[in-house]
This record gives structure tokens, sequence and C-alpha cells, in this order.
């Protein structure tokens, strides 16, 4: 089955075709980045419009790079959520017109299925059943994944999502939108050892996270620095000292809690997915740790990882070949637990929020 997927939960535009049978065939992206960069965050009204304009001509340009005309799709998907609901709908609205005009089935699909999924779109996919820790914007979770729809929640943030504390830790350090990127940056500045913040609930059973008191903690020790050289401003290697130090923070929390997930099931297999996970930092240092633990470290490439087109085609097309597709009802969900999905071709419908 050929599949077009459209993505537009936030602030980006994906789309991609992919096949069943051949695998991926083409896949475009714009970042809305520059609109929002001067508001220092998402504005959704901002974001909805912006969609507007480009998915069209995206799924033309896609359709063409795939030498593929619009008559040869079998199947649309598109992001139902969770996101921005004006950005979901236009996605939503989008695949649904094209689907009935062309007498199609679509399918709406989770936004962090995709990125779980992702690392599927590799050249060496991982197996089923594996642990893995998704990392975005607005996502922290640990997830036992025994296949697809096959999702049992182990541990999430209490709090601010892990990509969440490295935009606003890059906005108290002055760097510009968005600041999780540039945070990672800065960091390779740092000097390792000079500051030593907590890892947050890494004392206590349980793979719950929480970012919010080390975002707290970064506050306040930039406090104390600017304090420490008044009236002079913060210096640039004073800043990237702090950003080291909150990122491997982050980092050795994350290595904490994943080796914790793999005792405790007994997995050998670790996925990482998500925006966070194009960190070189957290690859590098779960990397180390699955060695040590005799087990495996999978992830998708960089361009993957954060909100693309790509996995959105990939998820949707496994659960139409399965048989799956949307009920007569336009329905995205801002909100929607991932554990709420059923497992794979035990659906014919769009499934319902919770």
């Amino acid at each position: 089955m050929r599949v077009l997927g459209i993505e537009t939960s936030c602030d980006e535009t994906g789309v991609a075709v992919y096949d069943s049978t051949e695998g991926l065939l083409a896949d475009r992206l714009f970042s809305q980045v520059d609109i929002h960069a001067r508001f220092g965050g998402v504005v959704p009204e901002l974001a909805s419009r912006d969609h507007i304009r480009k998915a069209l001509p995206l799924i033309h340009e896609v359709l063409q790079a795939a030498n593929t005309p619009l008559s040869a799709i079998e199947g649309i998907a598109y992001t139902a959520g969770p996101g921005l609901v004006g950005a979901l709908l236009v996605g939503a609205s989008i695949g649904r017109a094209l689907g009935m005009s062309l007498g199609i089935p679509t399918i709406g699909v989770h936004h962090m299925e995709g990125h779980l999924l992702a690392p599927m779109l590799e050249t060496h996919p991982p197996e089923f059943p594996f642990v893995a820790l998704l990392v975005s914007g607005g996502h922290t979770q640990l997830v036992l994944v025994d296949g697809i729809g096959r999702y049992t929640l182990l541990g999430e943030s209490l709090d601010d999502a892990a990509g969440e504390a490295f935009d606003k830790v890059g906005k108290m350090l002055g760097l510009e939108y968005p600041g999780g990127p540039r945070v990672a940056a800065l960091a390779l500045e740092g000097t390792p050892g000079l500051y030593k913040f907590p890892r947050p609930m890494t004392n206590r059973p349980g793979l719950d996270f929480s970012f919010s008191g080390l975002k707290t903690f970064v506050r306040n020790t930039l406090a104390d620095a600017a304090e420490a050289v008044a009236p002079e401003p913060v210096s640039r290697q004073a800043k990237a000292d702090i950003a080291f130090a909150f990122e491997d923070a982050v980092v050795q929390t994350f290595i904490i809690k994943c080796r914790r997930a793999l005792q405790q099931t007994g997995m050998k297999i670790l996925v990482i997915a998500g925006g966070v996970s194009a960190n070189l930092a957290l690859r590098a240092g779960l990397q180390t740790m699955v060695e040590k633990e005799r087990a495996q470290l999978f992830y998708a490439q960089p361009r993957f990882c954060t909100d693309n087109g790509a996995m959105i085609a990939y998820a949707g097309c496994q659960r139409l070949v399965a048989g799956e597709s949307d009920s007569l009802a336009l329905d995205v969900k801002p909100r929607w637990p991932l554990a709420s999905l059923p497992p794979l071709g035990q659906s014919t419908s769009h499934p319902s929020a919770t």
C-alpha cells in the first residue's frame, strides 16, 4: 500500500510518501522556527495559518519527488493528536478531504506512536519487544512496547517534559528560540565538573521523571553567577558551564532510569525517539550504558527525530494495511493517552479519545 503522510501537530509541516513494499519514497519538511522565534515560543494561531499555506505545496512537491501521481495513493495518514488543536485540524481536514475525493481510506495517527516507530524507517530497525524512551518538547515517557499498539506506560514526567525544560533553560541563558538545540551546542563549550546539578527522582524507586526542580536549580545558579560578577553580565563561558551541568544532569537521569527500566522488564533493546533523542550526549551516554547491560540501543537519524511526515506515513501505513481506517467523524485530540491505542488490527475505525 502506498500512503501519503501529513504531520501538522505543532510548528513543523511534514509530508511524506511511504510504500509498504518499497519503503520511504520521499519526504519534505518545513519548519516554522523563524516565524515563532521573535515571540520566544510557538504561537498557535500563527502555526495553524502557516500549515494552511505550506501543506498543499509540500504535498505536490513530495508526490513529484516520489514519482507518484495523486491517483496512485492508496491511503492517507495524518496526525490526529496530541498537539495544537488548530494545527491538527489543518492536516486532518486536508487528509480527510483528499481521502474522500479519491475514495481511499484515511487514518488519524497518534503523534507519539509516530515518534516511537520512527526508528523502523532505518536500515536495521529494532525488533519487538523493547523499552522505549520518548523524549520531545511535550512528552517524556518510558514505555514497554510489545508490538504496535501494545504499549505499557512505565513512567513519565510529573511536570515539565525534558524538551520543555531544555527550551526554558535556553531562555534563561538568553539563547534564541528554540532553546533546546542551542543549550546542547553551548554545553559543548562547558567545563565538566565545575557544577554538579541534582539528578531528580533517581534516589527513589520508580521510573517517573521530574525536571521542574532542575530548571529552578539552573535559575538559582545563574542568579548566583550574575551576583558574583555584578554589574558585569554573566560571561559566555559561565553560561556554557551551566549549560553543560544541566545537560549532564538530564542525560544522567535518563541513563539511570533507562537502566532501571531494562533491568525491571528484562528487555535487552532500548529505543529512544522524539526530538531530544537527537542529543549527542544522550546517545553517547545511553550507548555506554546498554553495552554494560549487554543490550542494544536504537534511534532514528536526526531528521526523523523531530516532527516529520515520514513517521506519520509509516505508522499510518501499518494500521491501514491491517484494515483500520477512520470513521465518518472528523476527530482530533489535543490530549490523547498513548496507552489508549488499540493493538494493531484490532480497530476498524479511528479510536475515540479517553
